[in-house]
């Protein structure tokens, strides 16, 4: 009876020891959320264009004389070097220009080899009077006319090899073939486009420019990315800016190049991200994200900091908003350094704890040094 009693004794202790700890509360877990501090005083207005990458040196080959091409050595995308053969042109017809020029060169040297034979001739007998004045004077000018007529075709046969010659049509420089406008068979014209030649050694990113968004444009700061690789930002630097609008779009050209200079493909789509600083004494820029409502109207969740820990509550608050630029909103009505949420608004409620940027580093570190 006694051993029973004991263990009843023992038991009871127990049980209201372990109930009490099943009564402990549960830690408060916070919601980590994203902030950012308002700041007066300074704003970035950012604009972004879509634009192409261009060579700074893109040529249109053509031949010099017309004809039927027989001949395609290129393709887009080849790689050539100054002097390459890009097509070849039916050269029969000029061959026999150039034939028939060396004849002509030929006749006109003999007949200035007469006339100045003949001339010579008259020139003895006029010493005895046996010439007369004109028939002299008629000598000496044939002789002129015939070597004159020698020169200039020798002039035209000059001129027919060289058309010969440029039947060929070779690259004058080295570079990348980015268009090719013709067949074998077809026939083209003197100085018709056939093959779009450019230089890969200096590429720019082509975009044009809105009216209204010339002025602040020339004094901003360029980034760009390409498509194809979109995490790869560098900077680039205006080089020109047309002065005038084009008639259809009515907008400005501008042409950036990469600061360092860099190789980029060219074709590719590439995005120019234009900012500037914008001085604002009476806005603040926040991304879009924070903006919520409040009966309709603009308003901020900002979160009031706990001199203690590194969590606060969050209020909801109206703003006046002056304006959109791409992900920015300026606002103006919240003190400066205050934190407002920028991601998550949608789940704040009113009085709602919230931890701040580095809670959890700092409620590890004050568990270690409790330790």
């Amino acid at each position: 009876m006694k051993t029973s009693v004991a263990l009843v004794a023992v038991v009871v202790p127990l049980t209201a020891v372990l109930t009490a700890c099943s009564h402990e509360p549960a830690p408060e877990v916070l919601r980590p959320v994203r902030t950012v501090e308002v700041r007066y005083g300074e704003a970035r207005e950012e604009n972004r264009y879509v634009g192409t990458v261009q060579s700074r040196h893109e040529v249109e080959q053509a031949f010099r004389v017309g004809g039927k091409v027989v001949e395609r050595r290129v393709d887009v995308g080849d790689v050539v070097r100054e002097g390459d053969v890009l097509a070849v042109l039916d050269d029969n017809d000029y061959r026999l220009g150039v034939q028939a020029a060396e004849q002509q060169l030929t006749a006109a040297i003999a007949n200035a080899k007469q006339a100045e034979s003949d001339r010579q001739r008259l020139e003895d007998l006029k010493a005895d009077g046996s010439v007369s004045a004109a028939d002299d004077e008629h000598a000496q000018s044939a002789a002129q006319t015939t070597k004159a007529a020698a020169e200039a075709q020798a002039r035209q046969l000059e001129l027919a090899r060289n058309q010969l010659q440029y039947t060929m049509l070779r690259a004058p420089r080295s570079g990348v073939i980015t268009a090719v406008r013709f067949e074998i068979g077809q026939v083209v014209a003197a100085g018709q486009p056939v093959v779009s030649l450019a230089n890969e050694g200096e590429p720019e990113i082509v975009i044009d420019v809105p009216e209204d968004h010339l002025a602040t444009f020339k004094q901003a700061h360029y980034r760009a990315w390409l498509a194809s690789a979109p995490d790869e930002k560098f900077e680039v630097s205006l080089r020109e800016l047309a002065p005038q609008a084009a008639a259809q779009t009515r907008t400005f050209r501008a042409r950036l190049k990469p600061t360092p200079p860099r190789p980029l493909p060219l074709g590719a789509t590439a995005t120019i991200v234009v900012d500037r600083a914008v001085a604002s004494s009476t806005a603040a820029a926040l991304p879009a994200s924070s903006i919520s409502q409040s009966k309709g109207q603009p308003a901020l969740w900002v979160v009031h900091r706990s001199k203690t820990e590194p969590a606060g509550t969050v209020e909801l608050i109206p703003v006046d908003v002056h304006g959109y630029h791409n992900d920015e909103v300026l606002v103006s009505g919240p003190p400066a350094g205050e934190l407002v949420v920028v991601a998550g608004v949608h789940k704040m409620a009113p009085g709602l704890r919230v931890a701040l940027p580095g809670a959890a580093e700092a409620s590890a570190t004050r568990r270690q040094a409790a330790r």
